[in-house]
């Protein structure tokens, strides 16, 4: 079956789940009208079927490639990206003075979710250039903002990101590129980068990369990082390309997945940068960056579960084997999705899906009611969503991705029916953009250093819902509400904690438990808003009957401390 973009589903989250209509509501965002969304919406889920869809495959086994020093990529590619660009959906929430849209990060967010269920590869690239338009649209100079970003906008020129070092990967501290100031203004930008996504094309244009270097003296650590914007080409006054700079790829890393996304070994000789921010102060810079490629990157990881579950619901349709129960009576398809067992794994990749994409969709509206109100407390919630965000968009990705794999039976196991590249190329998610164990540390870690107050607002808005529902929705509602009673007690132990190693401890499953309950207010929310008669009504009982217990030793472990990990040694752990 060929890719389906799930047009309906963000249509329901907007309007019964995520709190839609307080964006389009403000002044800030009058111009998301329901018709516009809606027009947007369509546009883009027939690009994403009939444009990007069939590169899937092509990607996998046409991979970008090296030939005589040049990046050759997968075919298809460039034309995939330029229907994109040519419709201006990069600047979807660029800003309006420099081409974009304006419009909210929450469409774009369903954008990129329909861009990476079609062809994950090549939307790693449009992602690293929303995520650099954002980056110097808040810390660049005038004149760089003026010559970037409307060609960043435009498509013309694409950008990525340069932290990663041989010796300094989540420790960016311990990077050794260097920057030397020039007269002119100058700077000469020397190292080696390393798990560049997209570091070079063959589409045209420019690359514009934002690298991490120090400054001559710059103190040791994150704060002696400064950020500096290195073209590929020197543009002219007039944005035309003029020379090349001293950069160049290296290599590219020969990868699990991804095969069509070309990830390169940068080098940079003196290359001419500029500087982005104040000096010593890039990592405040890139981490603009790097936050909207953290909810960017959970979404990858849920649009890879949107693809790889399509496919597999369309193979257990088709694929007669066995007996099932349902033999000879209504509703019966004589096919494997009949067998009990599939169905609960098909029901599982779609519960999670829904709840992965809540939970995104959740905190890009955050985002956007920050932006339109100047609410602090819309700004907190978005910081506390994001690394959930990530982390469980990613950890969904690799579930439902396997699953999928299991519902082919042995054809999964074997390449030519592609269910196993969903698996391959979402795989690196939960590891690039900080890995998902440095994102539930930031969690329990800087997103409780307010005391939890942030965390306490939503629980307090979840367990509001679970008693608006007892009665009608006392079957859904009282789990929720004892499953928040327990998220409660848990955010309070991590709050109680001093020793912050306590909390790390225990800080991926308390993740994942706050993620599984959020789930069950999310699919609450859509069984209420259904009247409880309805397949989303449905799946919420499903939901709530199976997996949302899981929160209960998620949390348990959550709240154990360290002793017991530190108690076993590393003689014992290898004995």
């Amino acid at each position: 079956m060929p890719f389906r973009a799930p047009i309906g589903e963000f249509r329901f989250l907007f309007d019964h789940v995520i709190g839609f209509d307080g964006i389009a509501a403000s002044d800030r965002f009058a111009e998301a009208s329901p018709d516009t969304v809606d027009a947007i919406l369509v546009e883009i889920g027939r690009l994403a079927q009939d444009v990007w869809a069939p590169l899937q495959r092509s990607g996998d086994l046409d991979p970008a490639r090296m030939e005589n020093g040049a990046v050759r990529c997968s075919k298809g590619f460039a034309e995939g990206f330029r229907a994109l660009a040519d419709g201006g959906w990069l600047g979807l929430s660029a800003p309006e003075a420099h081409g974009g849209m304006d419009l909210p990060v929450t469409l774009t967010s369903a954008m990129n979710d329909m861009l990476s269920a079609a062809c994950l590869s090549l939307g790693l690239n449009p992602l690293l250039t929303q995520g650099q338009v954002e980056a110097l649209a808040h810390h660049a100079s005038d004149d760089i903002r003026a010559m970037y970003l409307p060609r960043l906008i435009s498509g013309e020129w694409t950008g990525t990101m340069n932290l990663t070092e041989p010796q300094a990967g989540s420790d960016v501290g311990a990077l050794r590129s260097r920057a030397e100031p020039l007269e002119d203004g100058t700077y000469a930008v020397s190292g080696q980068k390393i798990y560049i996504s997209w570091g070079d094309h063959d589409f045209g244009g420019n690359v514009c990369h934002l690298v991490l270097a120090r400054l001559p003296e710059a103190p040791a650590g994150t704060r002696g990082i400064s950020l500096f914007l290195v073209p590929k080409y020197l543009p002219n006054e007039d944005g035309s390309l003029g020379a090349a700079n001293s950069l160049r790829v290296v290599s590219l890393e020969h990868k699990t997945g991804l095969h069509g996304s070309p990830t390169a070994v940068m080098e940079y000789d003196r290359a001419t940068g500029w500087l982005v921010g104040a000096p010593h102060k890039g990592m405040a810079a890139m981490f603009t960056m790097m936050n909207n490629a953290r909810l960017g990157v959970g979404i990858q990881g849920i649009g890879a579960a949107e693809g790889a579950y399509q496919q597999a619901l369309a193979f257990a349709q088709e694929r007669t084997q066995g007996r099932t129960v349902l033999e000879g009576k209504p509703g019966a398809t004589g096919a494997i999705a009949d067998h009990a067992d599939v169905r609960r794994m098909l029901a599982t990749m779609r519960a999670d899906i829904f709840t992965a994409r809540a939970i995104a969709l959740s905190c890009a509206a955050a985002i956007d009611m920050a932006e339109a109100t100047g609410e602090a407390a819309w700004s907190a919630r978005a910081a506390f969503l994001t690394p959930i965000a990530k982390a469980f968009g990613t950890e969904t990705g690799m579930r439902v991705s396997e699953t999928g794999v299991q519902v082919h039976g042995g054809m999964g196991f074997i390449e030519e029916t592609g269910a196993s590249q969903f698996y391959r190329d979402v795989r690196v998610t939960a590891i690039y953009e900080g890995t998902n164990g440095i994102q539930s540390m930031d969690l329990v870690g800087r997103k409780l250093a307010d005391g939890g107050e942030a965390a306490f607002a939503l629980i307090d808005e979840m367990q509001a819902l679970a008693e608006a529902g007892r009665g009608d929705f006392d079957a859904l509602a009282e789990p929720l509400w004892q499953g928040v009673e327990t998220l409660r007690e848990a955010t309070e132990w991590m709050v109680s904690q001093d020793d912050v190693n306590r909390r790390f401890a225990g800080s991926m499953p308390y993740l994942m438990g706050f993620a599984r309950v959020f789930g069950g207010f999310a699919h609450l929310k859509a069984a209420m808003a259904e009247g409880g008669n309805g397949p989303r009504s449905r799946l919420a009982a499903f939901y709530i009957a199976r997996l949302l217990p899981e929160h209960v030793g998620l949390l348990s472990h959550a709240v154990v401390g360290d002793a017991d990990l530190y108690a076993l040694s590393l003689e014992d752990l290898g004995a």
